[in-house]
């Protein structure tokens, strides 16, 4: 592996086939992307031609989550259970470390939508998370905390935080979680309606190793995405 690893994560809001052009200038060895289409049922010869190393989940061949990479990085599907949660691939990348993809679905779910989907799918992988980064879109923020809810996003960081895992952001710009300075989407791409909800959390020893991290500002995005994109570029020298 080379020595700087540079991953995207992004939610495309959809039409992923017509907007790779933009993310060109992040020359991101790997891409987690979230209402993407599944290249194997794409027409769009062009982006059949790009997607030739990517892992792909959905319900709906138009908007799912994928995982794309560069040709020379391997990646690994690995087989952890699920429990019909949606939407996360979990793999491995040069058997060096586990990338876990998260799109956090609404999953037609009474009590367990969105970060609850986590909380579910932390419950069954906790001990799969040595080494790991989580990249995605959350659909969540500490400030929808419910006082009666044991699976709210604060229960989720926590529960990480003991697994040695936290916000990349959050340790980088020395923010609370309910107060960050930096939205990563606006609703209905209103800019009066700017929230946080999408994130990298890595372990404690990546923190180290961060390069770059980087999201992705509204002038130049809103008109793609509701969602920003976010760079991280991760320092791998060394790194076993």
């Amino acid at each position: 592996m080379k020595s700087d690893l540079r991953i995207v994560t992004w939610n495309c809001n959809g039409a992923f086939r017509k907007k790779l052009d933009f993310l060109q200038e992040f020359d991101a060895d790997i891409i987690v992307i979230q209402e993407c289409e599944n290249p194997s049922e794409a027409k769009e010869i062009k982006y059949k031609s790009w997607a030739k190393n990517y892992l792909w989940v959905g319900e709906n061949k138009n908007k799912g989550l994928g995982i794309f990479a560069k040709q020379n990085i391997h990646i690994e599907p690995l087989n952890w259970e699920n429990g019909n949660t949606k939407y996360f691939i979990p793999c491995r990348i040069n058997n060096e470390f586990n990338l876990l993809a998260a799109w956090c679905h609404g999953a037609n779910s009474p009590t367990f939508g969105y970060i609850g989907q986590l909380w579910k799918y932390l419950q069954l992988n906790k001990f799969n998370l040595e080494k790991s980064i989580i990249a995605g879109d959350f659909n969540s923020n500490v400030i929808w905390d419910k006082w009666d809810r044991w699976w709210n996003h604060s229960d989720v960081v926590r529960e990480l935080e003991e697994l040695n895992i936290s916000s990349v952001y959050h340790s980088k710009y020395n923010e609370q979680p309910g107060c960050e300075q930096n939205p990563t989407f606006f609703l209905q791409r209103n800019l009066s309606k700017p929230y946080h909800i999408d994130y990298f959390f890595a372990s404690s020893e990546f923190h180290t190793r961060i390069l770059q991290f980087e999201i992705g500002t509204a002038n130049k995005w809103l008109g793609i995405s509701d969602h920003m994109p976010i760079l991280m570029v991760v320092d791998m020298k060394g790194y076993t």
